[in-house]
């Protein structure tokens, strides 16, 4: 899988060559079970996995790790499965790349 991680800030302090794992990891997760992405504004970014434990286990360890790489993220999980990520303006280029991992 060949993914574009042009996106990533120089900030992350994930290792350079774990970068395109973490990407897939996301990829892989959204290719599987994300459903009606939807940019709710330029910070914010919703969509809903599958409302299946497994699942939902392997999104919250993922957004842990993220969030201790790219502490500017905020993952929140709602009912149904619905997962939520929001950035500071600064870093919505960064939502940006994310979104297009989620189509």
């Amino acid at each position: 899988m060949d993914i574009d991680a042009s996106f990533l800030p120089p900030s992350c302090t994930l290792p350079t060559a774990d970068r395109p794992l973490r990407l897939a990891e996301f990829a892989g997760l959204f290719a599987r079970s994300a459903r009606e992405p939807r940019r709710v504004s330029p910070t914010r970014l919703r969509l809903r996995l599958d409302d299946d434990p497994a699942v939902l286990a392997t999104a919250r360890d993922l957004a842990v790790r993220e969030s201790a790489c790219c502490a500017f993220f905020t993952f929140t999980f709602g009912d149904g499965g619905v997962l939520t990520v929001d950035v500071p303006p600064a870093r919505a280029a960064v939502l940006d790349g994310l979104a297009r991992l989620a189509r």
